[in-house]
């Protein structure tokens, strides 16, 4: 193992221990950093990194990756080296020499049309009362429950299957999340409904939330998993003949872009949602910018006048 691999490694140690990061990032940070050694085999010294190594590098990820791929490996290059230059590994950053700029295409996100949410949670709840067996009646619980504070509170799924039992308190209607860079939120429940289901949830689960610790559990009393949930979603879809892919996050796209077409303050969304930057949390303003345009083209009074336009 050369010395820039054994410095990796300390950095990947560093991040777990100290940071604190999640599983997922550190898998990330790995996979980008693998990549990197990979791509420039004749380093052997953090050292040896040079702003020209570096554009050469990036140079290649632009050519083979999306432009939102391309930004995170950077970005966990820049965090290595920044740790390099932190422990006095290198004497200078080699990032500090360069300018970089390109521009990600706006991608909006997708929404759930609320009929269809309705319809979602109207099959889950019929579920309730008509599945086949005790099984798939438990479950619906649980799924209902799921589902509702995804819409309810715009929850990451990766908050949501991490939530703790201590992390829920009913009696209050609050939820404690630890988001990204474990930043802690609470977020009040507002609805009826959601109260209702996540009670019902707890009841009926309440020995295997106790003696796991987690507050969503699967079948084989383990945490409900991300894709647990993205496949129930899937099953449920099916089961109410609605015809468009419906993940966990277009739950928290259609959380946001809901509250603001109702004039929510942005910076209120931006705290409930667990943004850093109130730049993440703008992009639903262009979702609302289109639903504008929609408004207007078919409520504008201007449509119902009948009035004789002279040709040109």
């Amino acid at each position: 193992m050369n010395n820039l691999q054994s410095n990796i490694n300390n950095y990947i140690n560093f991040c777990e221990s100290q940071k604190r990061l999640d599983s997922k990032t550190i898998k990330a940070y790995k996979i980008d950093l693998r990549q990197f050694t990979n791509h420039c085999v004749s380093i052997a010294e953090p050292s040896e990194i040079t702003p020209n190594l570096l554009e050469d590098y990036i140079s290649y990820l632009h050519k083979n990756f999306k432009p939102k791929t391309v930004k995170r490996k950077i970005a966990s290059l820049k965090a290595l080296l920044h740790y390099f230059e932190y422990k006095n590994i290198i004497t200078y950053n080699p990032f500090n020499k360069l300018y970089i700029k390109f521009k990600e295409p706006s991608i909006l996100p997708k929404v759930i049309p609320l009929p269809t949410i309705e319809k979602l949670l109207a099959v889950i709840y019929k579920q309730q009362l008509d599945g086949k067996t005790s099984f798939i009646k438990q479950n619906a619980i649980r799924d209902a429950a799921v589902c509702e504070l995804l819409f309810a509170t715009g929850i990451r799924i990766s908050e949501l299957c991490s939530l703790h039992s201590d992390d829920v308190d009913l009696n209050n209607g609050k939820i404690k999340i630890y988001g990204k860079g474990s930043k802690e939120r609470i977020i009040q429940i507002g609805n009826v409904a959601t109260m209702q289901s996540l009670i019902k949830y707890q009841s009926e689960f309440s020995d295997k939330i106790f003696l796991n610790g987690y507050f969503f559990i699967n079948s084989n009393n383990k945490p409900l998993s991300d894709q647990a949930v993205r496949r129930m979603l899937v099953k449920y879809s099916k089961l109410a003949y609605i015809n468009i892919h419906i993940t966990p996050h277009m739950f928290r796209h259609t959380f946001a872009t809901s509250l603001l077409d109702a004039d929510v303050d942005i910076r209120y969304i931006q705290e409930m949602l667990g943004h850093s930057s109130i730049n993440v949390t703008e992009i639903y303003t262009h979702v609302a910018i289109e639903k504008q345009g929609t408004i207007l083209k078919e409520k504008h009074p201007r449509k119902a006048m009948n009035i004789h336009i002279p040709s040109v």
